[in-house]
């Protein structure tokens, strides 16, 4: 990483902190070079509270820490992105995000954690875990069957089970991606491409 320019703000920069999964903006803190390197040395987020006037790992009372995925820098140098995996509540109000609660925005990306959660630990009595592990001739026709659902419930007029449809659906094609080895990402990658 180039060099950031602590000493542009008096040895502080803003660090903006992001949740990886769903890029929800959690909090923003102020790092000096010792907080950024604390920050790097043990991958989770440490800060300079200009309150104490000292470092603070955040999470170290709670144990809600942010582990960090990855830190970019801005154009000029004197700010950061850091997304992290939090480990619980980021707000000291106990909230999901010093912005307000969680958004259901990205909240897909949270469910396919959830779907690969539940197969890696070959969970009992989980749904999603006895529809993956009966195969993808199972995983399919249920996406197959779901979408005909849905759209049976497009021609009516109830909305509420249409919306239900189509998070059915949603929630089945994500199982059929991980089934395929096909991360959600990798299909915003193609529509993307297509959007050039």
């Amino acid at each position: 990483m180039k060099n950031i320019y602590f000493s542009k703000s008096g040895g502080l920069v803003p660090a903006v902190i992001q949740d990886n999964t769903t890029m929800q903006v959690l909090m923003v803190g102020f790092m000096n070079e010792e907080a950024y390197e604390k920050t790097l040395r043990e991958g989770r987020v440490t800060f300079f509270s200009r309150s104490r006037n000292c470092l603070w790992t955040k999470g170290e009372t709670s144990g809600n820490y942010l582990t960090v995925k990855k830190i970019t820098m801005d154009c000029d140098n004197d700010a950061l992105l850091v997304k992290v995996n939090p480990a619980g509540p980021v707000c000291h109000t106990g909230s999901y995000s010093c912005f307000g609660e969680e958004s259901s925005r990205g909240f897909l990306y949270r469910l396919e954690e959830i779907i690969n959660q539940r197969i890696s630990d070959n969970a009992d009595g989980s749904y999603t875990n006895k529809i993956f592990r009966e195969g993808i001739n199972r995983v399919a026709q249920k996406v197959g069957e779901e979408a005909v659902e849905l759209v049976i419930e497009a021609k009516d007029e109830n909305i509420d089970l249409f919306r239900n449809e189509a998070a059915d659906l949603l929630y089945h094609i994500l199982l059929l991606l991980r089934a395929k080895g096909t991360a959600l990402s990798e299909i915003e990658e193609v529509l993307k491409s297509r959007h050039k």
